[in-house]
């Protein structure tokens, strides 16, 4: 039999995040060979994520990330089985790394094919469903790029969200802290007015008008009333219409003003299971 080192056994393990035990089985059946052994550990993670892909992945972590200079952002939720594990120091430090892999790509199918350490960012998700023992995947991935891109990530790491200004100006990163804080809190449905799908406003607009007529209200005044309402569906649930969680006598809009002309150009938000 090969003798398998302690060194050995401790360099497979930072490679691969596997625990001793299945980092010193793999090297002894691969006789020593590291890369077989690697290979071993894939395989054993492949057998697990066949048995476990049924199960739901609710629990993780969700990473915001922005590019240095700022114009750059991406929001990464690496999905887990338990609070157990989504709290694990390597698996919230493994969804940190991921979240700076996915700064350089913009689409989930470019991500996942992406290189981590030699192998593909895929491969890597499931050979750490074999070191961890549950099913682990991408449950969101979303970019942004503006002339300012600022972040914010609720504590436990189950909301992130991204925010885009127009300009640069000075204290761009309280400003924009402040919004994405306010995205995360408020969960809006959109940027503006102009942004809500026809389909939502076709659908308020009826539910208040079903509203109306069980009060009795003449069907003549309906269309005007209604869309009062729909004004005020648009200033409780746009991200420039809201009223800012920190001064709720200015819009989001306003605030954003004070800080001179510059204007939220866009947002991205992943939560835990939405």
């Amino acid at each position: 039999m090969t003798k398998i080192t302690a060194s050995q056994v401790n360099e497979l393990r930072k490679a691969t995040g596997a625990g001793m035990m299945d980092c010193k089985n793999a090297l002894v059946e691969a006789e020593g060979d590291f890369d077989k052994a690697i290979e071993i550990l894939r395989k054993k993670g492949q057998k697990v994520a066949a048995k476990r892909a049924d199960r739901e992945s609710s629990e993780g972590a969700v990473i915001a990330q922005v590019s240095d200079d700022k114009t750059n952002g991406v929001i990464v939720s690496l999905n887990c089985e338990t609070d157990f594990v989504a709290k694990n120091e390597g698996f919230v430090s493994l969804a940190k790394d991921l979240a700076k892999i996915a700064l350089e790509h913009d689409s989930l199918d470019s991500f996942m094919n992406a290189s981590f350490n030699g192998i593909t960012v895929s491969e890597k998700l499931t050979e750490q469903t074999g070191v961890i023992g549950e099913k682990i995947e991408i449950g969101g991935f979303r970019t942004l790029k503006a002339p300012y891109v600022g972040s914010y990530i609720h504590a436990g790491n189950k909301i992130a969200t991204l925010v885009g200004l127009s300009a640069s100006v000075d204290n761009a990163d309280v400003a924009a802290k402040d919004v994405a804080m306010q995205a995360a809190a408020m969960n809006p449905i959109a940027l503006n007015e102009d942004a809500v799908d026809s389909a939502v406003i076709e659908k308020e607009i009826e539910i208040a008008k079903d509203q109306l007529r069980a009060e009795g209200k003449p069907e003549a005044m309906l269309d005007n009333i209604a869309q009062g309402k729909l004004k005020r569906f648009f200033k409780d649930n746009t991200l420039v219409n809201q009223a800012f969680i920190k001064d709720s006598k200015v819009s989001v809009a306003a605030y954003v003003k004070t800080y001179g002309d510059v204007e939220i150009t866009g947002f991205e938000r992943v939560a835990l299971g939405s």
